[in-house]
């Protein structure tokens, strides 16, 4: 599990390794730029052309320095670009100036852009500015980072590539477009938005030999699950189970024109590991799901060829669904009013654990008290469209809260699944979860309804709604991953995730 964590945080553990462990900033300097110099190594061709680092006069550009030096020892030919004068640069970053400048390596401190039309680099390090830079790029720091976004090269970005903010992942103007980051002991927010994760290419955490024991006094509650958590939240099977052992879904969703949503739905439960699986539908509609669908069980409901659910609904659908271990309610459902007072009146009469989807969560934009004060556990799951419906904001104003999630989802005691590139799971015990599974690919109908149908799953086995909703994300966004390579993100559709959902199982399990 990696701890995401914000430029402040990073530099008061930074503060805290030199002040009150006593390790010297010139030694973090050092396994910095040494952890930069392995990366580097790996895209170089020894004795080719040149490597071209650009430094700043902060600490960014100490780092780069060790690089240089490294690069030196090990044969490569360097060019050190300083932008700014000498006189400017201090500490820990002077020393390791004076260093390569002892070793004979020449050093450019540029008031304008190096030429390039002269043995050209085959590689750029981007050693400019660090974590703490805000706002847009001016002058030279501007035309550098233009400079170096036209070339061809591959380009190793020190800690965060230049113009990156390195809490939001905003670029305001130009940013460096790297290759690949390799960030300095913890993964930085702005690293996993966009367009910061864009700019920031191949993300590699370097050692720097700061104390564990900082990261886990850190205040930070934000997290990147891995294979290996996610691992150990599925749940294990016994060589006697049978199917209602395994967990019992009822998916409470379709209508006219959306019967595609419960069909996906339902299916993804069955393709999570859930046993058995209960589809309650408009009686008008039953021929249709029938004809689709051969492991999912249909309960018609009587619906005066309406095409939709309704209130008249309720009792037999809580005599049918009261039964089961999970409940999707949602997809696809309509928004008629009278379907609205069949929504409330499951949310009020319910307390089974529960995913809240699409048409659940339009419907309960209008009427918040049901959802909020629903009984059993809860999972949501949102695009910012629909969290701004439901808090009255626009989804940019959604989105620029997103940190703030974790103290919503305690406020209203259930889990927020906000989808998105990258999907977020805020938990009500204040953990924010940035899923690292996912791609364009997934900006297609019907792959919420894929996610919805692999929590209810999850659900119905007896995860709780947290763990349910941080696997279920990550393996929707793994589905997504291995469907990729083979269908494209342009001619990715919702139902490559779903078949792709037991390769996802078996690569989470290996």
């Amino acid at each position: 599990m990696q701890t995401i964590v914000t430029a402040d945080q990073m530099a008061k553990m930074d503060t805290s390794s030199i002040n009150d462990y006593h390790i010297p900033g010139i030694v973090l300097m050092e396994n910095a730029g040494r952890g930069v110099f392995s990366l580097v190594r790996d895209y170089l061709t020894p004795g080719y052309d040149p490597v071209w680092i650009y430094c700043g006069v902060g600490n960014n550009g100490g780092d780069g320095f060790v690089v240089a030096r490294h690069l030196i020892n090990a044969g490569y030919q360097v060019r050190v670009f300083v932008l700014g004068d000498r006189n400017k640069i201090k500490g820990d970053a002077l020393t390791n100036l004076e260093i390569i400048e002892k070793m004979g390596q020449a050093i450019d401190f540029i008031k304008d852009l190096p030429k390039t039309d002269v043995h050209p680099p085959q590689l750029i390090v981007d050693a400019m500015l660090g974590t703490g830079v805000k706002g847009a790029l001016r002058g030279l720091y501007e035309k550098a980072a233009e400079q170096i976004n036209d070339f061809e090269v591959p380009v190793i970005a020190v800690d965060i590539p230049t113009g990156v903010n390195a809490d939001t992942g905003q670029v305001e103007g130009t940013a460096v477009r790297a290759t690949a980051t390799a960030t300095m002991a913890l993964k930085k927010r702005g690293l996993l938005f966009s367009p910061g994760r864009e700019h920031a290419g191949d993300v590699e955490i370097i050692d720097i030999g700061m104390p564990q024991e900082l990261v886990s006094k850190m205040s930070s509650h934000v997290f990147e699950p891995g294979l290996d958590e996610i691992r150990l939240l599925l749940p294990l099977r016994q060589s006697d189970v049978h199917k209602n052992r395994v967990g019992t879904v009822a998916v409470i969703a379709g209508s006219q024109g959306l019967t595609g949503a419960a069909m996906l739905s339902s299916m993804s439960a069955l393709r999570s590991g859930a046993g058995l699986v209960y589809l309650c539908v408009p009686a008008s509609l039953n021929a249709v799901f029938e004809s689709k669908l051969t492991e999912v069980v249909t309960w018609p409901f009587d619906d005066a060829d309406s095409g939709y659910l309704h209130i008249d609904h309720l009792e037999p659908i809580l005599n049918h669904v009261q039964q089961q271990t999970a409940i999707a309610l949602g997809p696809g459902l309509g928004q008629h009013a009278r379907t609205g007072e069949l929504v409330y009146q499951l949310l009020n009469q319910l307390d089974l654990p529960m995913v809240l989807d699409a048409d659940g969560l339009n419907l309960s934009a209008q009427n918040l008290d049901p959802m909020i004060n629903y009984r059993g556990e809860m999972i949501i799951t949102p695009h910012p469209g629909e969290m701004g419906r439901l808090l009255g904001k626009s989804p940019k104003e959604v989105l620029d809260m997103r940190f703030e999630l974790p103290e919503l989802a305690q406020k209203w005691n259930k889990v927020i699944v906000l989808k998105g590139g990258p999907t977020l799971v805020a938990l009500p015990s204040g953990e924010l979860y940035i899923n690292p599974t996912g791609n364009a690919g997934l900006a297609t109908g019907g792959s919420g309804d894929v996610l919805t149908g692999i929590l209810a799953g999850l659900l119905a086995q007896g995860l709780s709604a947290s763990d349910a909703a941080v696997a279920g994300v990550f393996l929707h966004g793994l589905a997504a991953d291995i469907a990729v390579e083979e269908k494209s993100m342009y001619a990715l559709i919702a139902s490559d995730v779903m078949e792709a959902l037991p390769a996802a199982f078996y690569e989470v399990m290996e």
